[in-house]
């Protein structure tokens, strides 16, 4: 990974020594650091300038490490700290990575070291934002697989989703992966239809990262029926199929023909419709049947 000059790194030592020494490593490399020699320095500092990541020693006077750590993380709570600690007891190293610290290094301080374990955690917050970023962007419906077409993850809606509609298919990812392997191979600009389970499902390409890819899913609705009229309205079978082509402005004679009835018959089943809506026209039926047809699942 390439140094970047707004790779910010906030030490925080109370020791002007140790300071000093990884002030330089630091610039050397080409990062901003940031110094504070307390705890209360630190928070005054991340107030107004988020660091990339945060060196922090363990034992410092009034409030130690620990303790700026857990406000630290309450602030920030993305943002990598390693602790620099003198300290050999496990119970103090557990302590910790309990107040929120993600690595440690031990003292004396070999910058090489450090600038290792930074970089690292640099690259592995920003990795985590990118992914953080591409969920904001796309919602909960995505999900990551790799080039075989294998998940990699998925966000608990998706797998609740795919779980739902999976219907017997008991590797419901199985079937997926080889439509989707299929897919990589085309043209993603073109999003993917999978009509293999109870529901179809759209997939579009979001976007490659490494070696995997991000998808997204889009529910698509199956086409509503007269059966869902029948099944919210007061009206029978046969009703319920005129009035389904009402709400899509057939004429009475339209309908006869489709249904394969008489006109008079049609509007027969008309006036018992109207009846059962407490309307008087067909417009004010189409206008309740269309409230229904287009409502949500």
């Amino acid at each position: 990974m390439s140094t970047k000059l707004n790779d910010v790194v906030l030490v925080v030592d109370d020791s002007p020594e140790s300071l000093g020494m990884l002030n330089v490593a630091l610039n050397n490399q080409g990062y901003t650091a940031l110094v504070a020699l307390n705890g209360m320095q630190a928070l005054a500092i991340v107030d107004k300038v988020q660091p990339d990541v945060i060196l922090l020693d363990a034992m410092m006077p009034n409030m130690d490490g620990f303790e700026t750590c857990h406000k630290l993380k309450q602030l920030l709570p993305s943002t990598p700290i390693i602790f620099m600690t003198g300290l050999s007891d496990v119970e103090d190293i557990v302590k910790g990575f309990e107040a929120g610290a993600i690595d440690y290094v031990t003292k004396p301080i070999f910058p090489d070291e450090v600038i290792a374990r930074i970089k690292t955690h640099i690259e592995t917050a920003k990795q985590a934002l990118s992914a953080q970023d591409a969920l904001d962007h796309a919602g909960n419906k995505v999900f990551c697989v790799s080039e075989q077409g294998r998940l990699s993850w998925a966000t608990p809606y998706v797998h609740k989703l795919i779980d739902n509609i999976a219907g017997d298919d008991l590797s419901p990812w199985a079937t997926i992966a080889n439509r989707i392997t299929l897919w990589l191979t085309s043209d993603t600009s073109h999003d993917l239809l999978m009509d293999c389970f109870s529901q179809p499902l759209k997939v579009s390409y979001v976007r490659q990262q490494h070696d995997k890819h991000l998808l997204r899913i889009t529910e698509t609705k199956a086409p509503k029926t007269a059966a869902h009229l029948q099944q919210h309205l007061p009206i029978t079978k046969r009703e319920s199929e005129v009035l389904y082509w009402v709400s899509y402005g057939k004429t009475s004679w339209e309908i006869s023909q489709i249904l394969e009835m008489s006109p008079r018959t049609v509007n027969k089943h008309l006036e018992q419709i109207f009846k059962k809506l407490g309307v008087d026209n067909r417009t004010s039926a189409a206008s309740i049947s269309i409230r229904i047809l287009d409502a949500e699942h």
